[in-house]
């Protein structure tokens, strides 16, 4: 399963960890991704959302 927001399509992106000692190596941030019973077209369906989506409303949750 694809690591991506349904919504707005946010997905990992890579980057460095860099120690105290200047030791780098690979790393990955990850999207913060909720599984959401949201309203799609007046119906329910299931989507992996992030966060970001949520709190701008941009979905909208099922009650």
């Amino acid at each position: 399963m694809s690591k991506r927001c349904d919504i707005c399509g946010k997905g990992p992106v890579v980057g460095r960890t860099v120690s105290h000692a200047h030791n780098i190596g690979p790393r990955r941030f990850e999207p913060n991704l909720q599984m959401v019973k949201a309203l799609v077209n007046g119906a329910t369906k299931r989507l992996r959302v992030c966060t970001r989506c949520l709190r701008s409303g941009k979905v909208v949750k099922a009650a």
